[in-house]
Formats: C-alpha cells, structure tokens, sequence
C-alpha cells in the first residue's frame, strides 16, 4: 500500500483536531495516524470500503476459469 506522507497525522494530533482528519479523507480518500512514528491507524472514506470489496466481473470470471480448469476431471464425471 502506498501511503502519501501528506496523509500522515499523528495520534496526538488527530486526538486534539481530528477534524483535520476528517478534512484530509475528504480531499485524499485516506489518511494515516502515526503512534510513535508509525504507521498504526487507517481512516478511510466509507464509499471507497464498499467500492473495494466488491470483485469486479472480469476478476470473478477469471477465478472460475481457473477453478473450472484444475476441476476438470470432476466436472467431466459429474456431467456424465
């Protein structure tokens, strides 16, 4: 995962302005809370949550491609 640095906000920051948090998932889609220097905390734009969990179309028909080629055998028998 990329993480652009201007997302990055620490804990004690976002605790005393967490509007600023807010205010950086709205312009970036993202933003990182740092404890310690690290990066510990994800806020993320709920929208783009469910538009990420969603396969697409072209990625469920090549996961059944794939199924269907290692079940050959299988499927050959059970048509029968």
């Amino acid at each position: 995962m990329k993480i652009d640095t201007n997302t990055m906000v620490s804990i004690t920051e976002a605790n005393q302005n967490f509007s600023k948090v807010a205010r950086l998932v709205d312009k970036h889609g993202t933003a990182v809370i740092l404890k310690n220097n690290v990066p510990r905390y994800l806020v993320i734009d709920f929208s783009k949550v469910e538009n990420d969990s969603v396969a697409s179309d072209e990625d469920i028909m090549n996961i059944s491609k794939r199924l269907i080629e290692q079940n050959k055998e299988a499927y050959e028998v059970l048509a029968q």
